[in-house]
């Protein structure tokens, strides 16, 4: 490889997505953890946990991050190491790496991360990014024309693993004073599902890879909670929400799976007054009463019904869980509120969601129906998602990378060797 190669780096609490500068999309994607199975003796690391054959069922899970924070380092250099000779196939002494670090990371989390960059790794320069800034400059050039580009202001929504951020971003800074932060995230909401499920059905708090599956294949946001209890109320058939889940036997499948796939999307037929307008999916769900009689007999799957609604709903309404945290509406107001006034009626047209956690269904509805009333009659409101919120972050990256005045904004080795670590931060300006 050429000596200039740049390694695109997004270190998510729940994700890695590593790549080369330049470049559309990430080499690899993988999770942020090592996990051992019942079965092995062995921790499985990265895209080892990705093999279909690999059963992860009631596996030990090891993860660097706790509460959006870096707090083992050894396991997160272990995971690098394993994805720079293994996946990327690069030699760090002769490579640049662009790295994206939590906002308001700790300094000695930022000394810690420093030491593993040049000392353990020897990489030749390092430039350290925070996810709104990124992502505003990804959007900001896919998008040349749009108020985003023009006025060089939004604010980025991050729904991410552990945390949820509301950030403006002006010219391509991110507004540190005027980040707003709730203390949830993907995490806690498979968490959430966890103990609905182990107090409904079967217990399974060892299960974070299949309960994960669960949340985003059948999880979704309800624009109306109230009627949507009210259906989830009902019995057999009528239940729209209702689902079955079947659980890995370790014989014929290693992964869980949604039994019936059109009854996992009946939800989608309803009509404002809750009435389902498919008819044909109505009687073909009525003929399979018996199917659901085997769920408390094998205890090999568990059905869903309102649990899919009332997971996502946690971020709209955190209060409901005892929580002292205002909801992401709310949040968004704040973020906006501390920004000068001249920037509200900009801002409030550029919203951007990004993070996995926002492509659940009906998201995108839900915080533009609750946003509304919050915001005053003269400004107008736009929501828009990104393409890929998973990877928005590491091309907003992999774009910087490519940019011809990168290597000036980089911290070299040497420069390391001489300054040290918390003077060479202060070049990042976050």
């Amino acid at each position: 490889m050429s000596s200039n190669v740049v390694v695109v780096l997004d270190n998510g609490g729940g994700l890695i997505k590593a790549g080369f500068g330049g470049e559309r999309d990430p080499t690899t994607v993988v999770p942020n953890c090592t996990a051992r199975p019942l079965s092995s003796k062995k921790f499985l690391l990265a895209d080892q946990l990705l093999s279909p054959s690999e059963d992860l069922t009631s596996a030990v899970l090891r993860r660097p991050f706790d509460r959006g924070y870096l707090i083992n380092q050894d396991l997160q250099s272990t995971i690098w190491s394993h994805i720079f000779s293994s996946l990327l196939h690069i030699t760090p002494s002769s490579s640049s790496l662009l790295l994206t670090e939590p906002l308001f990371n700790l300094p000695s989390i930022q000394r810690a991360t420093d030491e593993i960059v040049f000392e353990e790794f020897n990489f030749k320069s390092l430039f350290v990014s925070d996810s709104p800034s990124l992502v505003h400059l990804y959007e900001a050039s896919r998008r040349p024309y749009d108020v985003v580009s023009k006025a060089q202001c939004s604010l980025v929504v991050d729904v991410g693993f552990s945390f949820t951020h509301a950030a403006p971003v002006f010219q391509n800074f991110t507004v540190n004073y005027g980040v707003k932060r709730m203390d949830l995230g993907g995490k806690a909401l498979t968490n959430y599902l966890k103990e609905l499920v182990s107090y409904r059905s079967i217990n399974v708090m060892d299960e974070t890879f299949l309960i994960d599956d669960v949340k985003e294949k059948l999880c979704f946001v309800s624009t109306d909670v109230a009627r949507d209890l009210q259906i989830a109320r009902r019995r057999g058939s009528d239940d729209h929400f209702r689902c079955t889940y079947v659980l890995p036997d370790g014989i014929t499948h290693t992964k869980g799976f949604i039994k019936d796939p059109i009854e996992a999307q009946r939800y989608l037929t309803l009509s404002e007054d809750g009435e389902e307008t498919n008819d044909a999916d109505q009687t073909e769900a009525k003929n399979k009463p018996s199917e659901r009689s085997k769920i408390d007999l094998t205890k090999n799957e568990f059905s869903l019904s309102n649990e899919r609604f009332l997971v996502p709903e946690m971020i709209f309404r955190p209060a409901d869980l005892g929580m002292n945290q205002a909801g992401l509406a709310e949040c968004i107001v704040r973020a906006i509120n501390s920004c000068h006034p001249h920037l509200h009626p900009v801002v409030y047209e550029s919203i951007i969601l990004t993070g996995g956690s926002t492509l659940f269904p009906g998201f995108t509805k839900r915080l533009e129906n609750e946003l509304r009333p919050l915001v005053p009659d003269v400004y107008q409101v736009k929501i828009t998602t990104q393409e890929d919120p998973i990877l928005g972050v590491w091309r907003g990256g992999s774009l910087l990378a490519s940019s011809p005045d990168f290597d000036a904004l980089c911290v070299t080795k040497a420069e390391y060797e001489e300054l040290g670590s918390s003077r060479c931060r202060r070049r990042f300006f976050h």
